[in-house]
C-alpha cells in the first residue's frame, strides 16, 4: 500500500469478519486443550507458550503444565526449577521465566485472581498488547484486537501493506487495520479465526490462497504479490560462535551448573563451558584435573538461535575427585532430578545414559 492510500473503509470490516467467520466454523480449530474450560489462568498459559511456537509441539506441554500447575496459585508456589524443567525443549525459556514471575504477581498484587482489565494484563512480565487482547478475546469473549505474527502477515497480504512489520510505522496501521475490522460480537471467535487463517492457509511460504476466504479482495492475491508480503526483514548472515562444554562423570552421574539468568538458556542446567580447546584445558585444571587428564571428544553438535549458530565441542572426562561449587550439582543419570534443562544439554546426557547402559549391559552387571 502506498503512502497516499487509506486503509480500507469501515464498510469493509464486517464482510471480511463475517467471510472469516463462516471460514472459522467450517475449517477452524475447536478442539484444542485450551479451548476447552476457558479460563484467563488457561488461555494466558497457552498464549505465552503459542508464542513463536507451533500448535502441534506446544499441546503436550500445555498438557503436562496444566497436570502440574492446574491454577495460578499452584504456579506462584512452584519452584524455577520445576517450571523450566517442564518447558525443557520448548525454547525461548524467558517465557517461562515471566510466566512464573507474573504468577507471583497475581497472587501478591490481585489476591490470586488474573486479571481482567487490558492495562493490568499488559502490565505483566511477558504478557504484550497483543497477547493481552487475545487472552481477553478467548477467555471472555471481548472485543480486543491483536497482532501476532500470523495476523500481521494476514492483513498485510490483504490490505497490501509495504514495509516491514517490526518497523514502528507500519505496525501502527497494522494495529489500525486490526482495529477496523475486529468485529463487536463473537469477538474470540474471530481472533482465533484469524490466527488459524494464517496459521493454515495464508503460510509464510505456498499460500493456500484458493481455500481463503477473504482472497477475493486479497492485494496480495491480485497483485501476485504473496511471496513479497510481509516485507521480510533484511537478511543479515548468522555469526557462528562456539563452545566447548566439559561434561565431568562421577559413576553415575555428571555435572551440572545453573547458567546465568540473563543469557542463553537463562536459568537452566547446563556442563561447564569455555570459548576454546586451551581455554577448556584450563578450566579442568581449575577443577583439580590432573594436567594429563584424558578428555574423550563426542561429536560436536550444532544449534541454531534467532540471531547466531552455535556449535558445540563436548569433551567427557570421569573424576571422582571434583567437589560441586556453588550452583552446580550432581545430575544422576538414573535417577534424573527435576530441573530445566537445554536441548543439546538434555540430549548430551541422553548419549551418556546410553554409554553407561551400553557399558552395564557388555559387563553383565
Amino acid at each position: 500500500m502506498a503512502e497516499s492510500e487509506e486503509l480500507p473503509s469501515a464498510h469493509h470490516a464486517e464482510p471480511f469478519a463475517t467471510r472469516l467467520l463462516a471460514w472459522f466454523a467450517r475449517e477452524g480449530r475447536h478442539d484444542l486443550p485450551w479451548q476447552r474450560d476457558r479460563t484467563l489462568y488457561r488461555v494466558w498459559i497457552s498464549e505465552v507458550m503459542l508464542q513463536q511456537t507451533q500448535v502441534t509441539a506446544v499441546i503436550p506441554y500445555f498438557e503436562r503444565f496444566m497436570a502440574q500447575f492446574p491454577d495460578v496459585a499452584a504456579l506462584a508456589a512452584a519452584a524455577e526449577d520445576e517450571v523450566l524443567h517442564l518447558w525443557s525443549g520448548l525454547g525461548y525459556y524467558a517465557r517461562a521465566r515471566n510466566l512464573l514471575r507474573s504468577a507471583r504477581l497475581v497472587v501478591q498484587d490481585h489476591g490470586g485472581t488474573m486479571p481482567d482489565a487490558l492495562e493490568a494484563l499488559h502490565a505483566l512480565p511477558g504478557i504484550g498488547r497483543s497477547t493481552a487482547g487475545a487472552i481477553l478475546a478467548q477467555a471472555l469473549d471481548r472485543r480486543h484486537p491483536i497482532l501476532d505474527a500470523n495476523v500481521k502477515r494476514v492483513l498485510a497480504r490483504w490490505a497490501g501493506i509495504d514495509g516491514f512489520p517490526g518497523e514502528a510505522a507500519v505496525v501502527a496501521r497494522l494495529w489500525q487495520l486490526s482495529e477496523q475490522l475486529t468485529p463487536t460480537e463473537r469477538a474470540g471467535d474471530y481472533t482465533q479465526a484469524i490466527m488459524d487463517l494464517g496459521a493454515t492457509c495464508c503460510r509464510l511460504r505456498k499460500p493456500a490462497c484458493a481455500r481463503c476466504p477473504v482472497s477475493a479482495d486479497c492485494v496480495a492475491r491480485r497483485d501476485g504479490r504473496q511471496a513479497q508480503l510481509p516485507v521480510p526483514r533484511a537478511q543479515r548472515a548468522r555469526p557462528l560462535r562456539v563452545a566447548h562444554w566439559l561434561l565431568i562423570c562421577r559413576g553415575d552421574s555428571v555435572l551440572l551448573s545453573r547458567r546465568p539468568a540473563d543469557g542463553i538458556w537463562g536459568g537452566l542446567y547446563g556442563f561447564l563451558e569455555a570459548v576454546d580447546a586451551p581455554s577448556l584445558r584450563g578450566l579442568a585444571a581449575s577443577r583439580a584435573l590432573r594436567a594429563d587428564v584424558l578428555l574423550r571428544p563426542l561429536s560436536p553438535l550444532r544449534h541454531g538461535f534467532t540471531h547466531f549458530e552455535l556449535e558445540i565441542h563436548p569433551w567427557v572426562v570421569a573424576s571422582a575427585d571434583v567437589v560441586e561449587a556453588e550452583g552446580e550439582t550432581w545430575y544422576n543419570l538414573c535417577q534424573p532430578a527435576v530441573l530445566g534443562l537445554a536441548t543439546p544439554v538434555a540430549a548430551l546426557i541422553a548419549q551418556l545414559r546410553a554409554e553407561q547402559n551400553l557399558m552395564v549391559a557388555v559387563s553383565g552387571v
